[in-house]
């Protein structure tokens, strides 16, 4: 069976740097430890992508196309199609003073963040420091180099439902399945993530992308419960929104009741009538 785009698959993979030898990323925990790259925070296994979705870089995106399912490849991408050729442009000087005033003692090898003048914020590595003049390489750490990967493609999953699990899966991973409830239309899809722990912007930021991943498959309507904007709104108006909906089922129940209600005041009422007009009956009796 083989991989065309938009397939929805599973893989494990070595990244390395070809003219190094150096593993930058990888899908097996074991790999990442001997390589000095474990991340505690990160979730290590086979990973689901939509083939062309951009989930991996551009030159693996399209050399999975064509390969087949259960087999292991190696794979050159050229820098262009990695992390792109070295710019001497993205080389910058910058005054020494520069750094300071951001509470940075550059040197050689430093990895730093720069705020323009403009507000935005730029990472580098500084090359040089001399004469008062820092030099920062702006470039991706390994631009200008050919990335290998060493891929196993382990399925290619063909259940709707389960496309949508994985994609899930891989935009929000510590998201708790038991809660989530899914629907999947030939142009639609449904979901209802339920009460969930994760903070609110995770959930955000998922259904963004969620909706980009599925919208790429072809599915033109995606719904999301809660929504963006339920998810966005502040403390205060979610608690206002609580005690409103508790309020309405009470005025509901006496709304119910009411009918009820009116009936047994009205005999009352006709009770109290019935028991005057007696008492003038007598009245009207004594008199005679």
């Amino acid at each position: 069976m083989k991989v065309a785009k938009k397939d929805v698959i599973k893989l494990h993979y070595i990244g390395k740097i070809k003219e190094t030898g150096e593993i930058f990323d990888t899908t097996h925990e074991d790999v990442a430890k001997e390589a000095g790259i474990y991340n505690e925070k990160g979730i290590y296994g086979p990973v689901p992508i939509a083939v062309g979705a951009g989930h991996v870089i551009k030159g693996l995106d399209e050399a999975l196309e064509g390969l087949e399912v259960g087999k292991k490849y190696t794979l050159e991408i050229p820098p262009e199609k990695a992390f792109g050729k070295r710019d001497p442009k993205l080389i910058k000087t910058f005054t020494i003073g520069q750094f300071r005033r951001q509470g940075i003692y550059p040197f050689p090898g430093l990895d730093v963040e720069i705020e323009t003048e403009s507000g935005k914020k730029l990472k580098g590595r500084v090359m040089s420091v001399s004469s008062g003049r820092v030099r920062v390489d702006f470039n991706h750490p390994f631009a200008g180099k050919t990335a290998v990967y060493e891929v196993e493609i382990l399925e290619k999953i063909e259940d709707p439902i389960e496309k949508v699990k994985a994609l899930i899966d891989l935009r929000i991973p510590r998201i708790d399945f038991e809660k989530v409830q899914i629907e999947v239309g030939e142009k639609d899809v449904k979901i209802d993530f339920g009460e969930q722990t994760l903070d609110p912007r995770t959930l955000v930021l998922g259904e963004i992308l969620l909706e980009s991943d599925l919208k790429f498959l072809g599915y033109e309507t995606v719904e999301f419960k809660p929504t963006v904007e339920d998810l966005l709104k502040p403390p205060e108006a979610k608690i206002e929104e609580e005690e409103t909906e508790k309020v309405e089922p009470e005025m509901e129940e006496k709304t119910e009741e009411a009918p009820e209600e009116i009936a047994k005041e009205v005999e009352e009422a006709e009770e109290i009538e019935e028991a005057n007009e007696e008492s003038t009956v007598e009245n009207e009796t004594k008199e005679e």
